[in-house]
């Protein structure tokens, strides 16, 4: 018979019992018709590995005064990704969650919290056109303010054994963002795949992460 605390750790996902700090190093994000590249001193990292989940993406994530740049390189498919323009909450693609004003004991996002979904496909008629988007937070107390339609940029690329996406997210589309006066942001990342799993910033999504702020990693701009 097993011990009660070997099934307690059995239970728990180690990422569940830290808040992780990662720093996010500043960047050229000038957009091009190929859109940005950022480079390797840009990489996240994966904390979900500690609970077992799959790491198959490399994740990059800039920032300047323009705002926040986005470079995910997805790896080890056999499937095309499934999007959907009406199921955004589904879709495969790079979701991100980002508090501007870093509130590591809310349990509840406010108006400076923010989910944006960058997607490699799913749009247009044959839903072959890539989509980025501001998704509303479940449960928030409060919205940050609309973006139009084309305020995010995007560009991906096909690959044989996955996609690769770039994007922009103007600070414009940034409620609060201000690094100047607030060097320290909150946020967490998924790389979401029907086919490979859920790459994350921390713990997964036994959890309330797409809602739950104080389980994002707190984010200092270098």
């Amino acid at each position: 018979m097993a011990n009660s605390n070997s099934k307690t750790k059995d239970f728990i996902d180690p990422t569940f019992l830290f808040r992780f700090e990662v720093d996010v190093q500043k960047a050229d994000l000038e957009w091009t018709s190929k859109g940005l590249q950022l480079p390797e001193t840009c990489r996240m990292p994966s904390f979900g590995a500690l609970g077992g989940r799959k790491v198959f993406a490399d994740v990059r994530l800039g920032w300047s005064e323009a705002g926040l740049g986005v470079h995910v390189l997805v790896n080890g498919k056999r499937q095309v990704p499934w999007c959907r323009e009406t199921r955004l909450d589904e879709s495969d693609g790079f979701h991100l969650w980002i508090d501007t004003r870093c509130s590591p004991n809310i349990h509840r996002a406010t108006q400076y919290c923010h989910r944006f979904l960058f997607m490699p496909a799913g749009g247009g008629p044959r839903r072959e056109r890539p989509i980025a988007s501001l998704i509303e937070i479940h449960r928030a107390r409060g919205n940050p303010k609309p973006i139009a339609p084309d305020a995010l940029s995007i560009k991906t690329f096909a690959r044989h054994d996955g996609y690769e996406l770039r994007g922009l997210i103007p600070t414009a589309a940034l409620t609060g963002f201000d690094p100047a006066e607030q060097s320290r942001l909150a946020l967490y990342y998924a790389v979401i795949d029907r086919e490979l799993g859920w790459q994350t910033l921390g713990a997964g999504p036994e959890y309330p992460v797409t809602e739950d702020p104080s389980l994002w990693a707190d984010a200092v701009l270098n």
